[in-house]
This record gives C-alpha cells, sequence and structure tokens, in this order.
C-alpha cells in the first residue's frame, strides 16, 4: 500500500478528516500531505487538518483543532449534551486564564477564561455532531457555568437544562453540588433542585 492510499485510508476510517500529527505517528512523511493537497486528493482545513474531498466540513473539529486549549462550554456544551434545542450561533469555548488566543474571524468564538482548577474541572470527550471526537465539559460542569453566568445567558435556556437535568435518571447530583461549591454557586444550583425535584 502507498503512503497515499494509507492516508486515504486514514481519512476514511475518520470520518474523512486526518491530521499531521496522525500522519508523522504512521510514520509517514508530512510531504505527502502537502502532495496529496496539490492533486486535489485532500483539503487543508486548518494548520496541520486535512479532509477528504467528499467529506462533511466538520466546524465543530475545526474550531477545536484551531483553538487546542478551547474547551466547548456554556450554552455550546449543553447543546451538545441534548440540553439545549437551539443550535449555538457562536461556539462557547473555554480557555485557561492568561492564555490569548488569535481569534479567527471566520469561526464565531466566545472566548471565557477560568483558572487553571475550574479550567480542568469537568473535561470529557464527546462526539460532534458530525462524529468527531471533540473535549467538552460535563454536564454538570455546563449547567455550573450557565448558571454562574445566568445574567449573560438566556434564561429559558438555562431553566428548560435545569428542568432536563431534574428529570434525567442519569443525574450525578452529588458532582453537580461538588461542582456548584467550587463555581460558588451552590445556592443557585439548590434552589433550582429544590424546586424541581
Amino acid at each position: 500500500m502507498t503512503n497515499i492510499e494509507l492516508v486515504l485510508n486514514m481519512a476514511e476510517k475518520n470520518n474523512g478528516m486526518v491530521t499531521s500529527s496522525e500522519i508523522t505517528a504512521n510514520g509517514i512523511p508530512r510531504r505527502v500531505l502537502t502532495d496529496m493537497v496539490n492533486r486535489q486528493l485532500l483539503i487543508k482545513t486548518a494548520r496541520g487538518l486535512y479532509q477528504l474531498p467528499t467529506a462533511w466540513e466538520d466546524e465543530w473539529l475545526i474550531a477545536q483543532y484551531r483553538y487546542s486549549k478551547g474547551i466547548y462550554s456554556h450554552e455550546t456544551a449543553l447543546f451538545l449534551h441534548g440540553y439545549s434545542d437551539r443550535t449555538p450561533a457562536s461556539f462557547n469555548m473555554t480557555f485557561p486564564r492568561g492564555y490569548h488566543i488569535k481569534k479567527n474571524w471566520d469561526i464565531p468564538i466566545l472566548e471565557r477564561y477560568a483558572v487553571k482548577e475550574i479550567y480542568q474541572l469537568g473535561i470529557i470527550t464527546m462526539e460532534s455532531p458530525a462524529g468527531h471526537k471533540i473535549k467538552v465539559y460535563d454536564l454538570e460542569k455546563s449547567l455550573c457555568d450557565v448558571v454562574r453566568g445566568n445574567e449573560t445567558f438566556d434564561i429559558e435556556i438555562v431553566n428548560n437544562a435545569m428542568k432536563r437535568y431534574a428529570k434525567d435518571k442519569n443525574r450525578n447530583l452529588r458532582r453537580l453540588m461538588e461542582y456548584a461549591k467550587l463555581l460558588k454557586v451552590e445556592k443557585k444550583i439548590r434552589n433550582y433542585m429544590e424546586v424541581l425535584l
């Protein structure tokens, strides 16, 4: 099998996407990617990220690839968890405090910043709507985030998410309250749960 065939095979197994780091890890020279782009076998969607011409462009993956320290959070995370029906017009991403991002205006990002301990709290891997692995805050952290900043969020989204959570048989109230205490929203979360449970 040639290097080009290997790369095409890798991309097909990964929903049409392949990264330069995956290529390197498999012992394939990166110049093969350049050759494949020149021959229109691949499209370069971001630095180090390539897709097959027939693949559906995954803006979720592209945003996360361009902003590698960004974790999908707040309303965006609620959407990914199925706790909001509103498709985000822009992506909420949380970055470590002190980290400066260079905004890319073709990807609408609402950046938020958190101290290291809070930034690292509750990071999980989920699938984007196109089936690629992306980093998202878990449900309990996302709920605490939107309650914490509810003056800047649509209260209807917050209320509906809290109602869904109260009915969810897989909810983890212990984790929710641990996060609420760390994020200083314990009283607000407790008020929601007392009314809804």
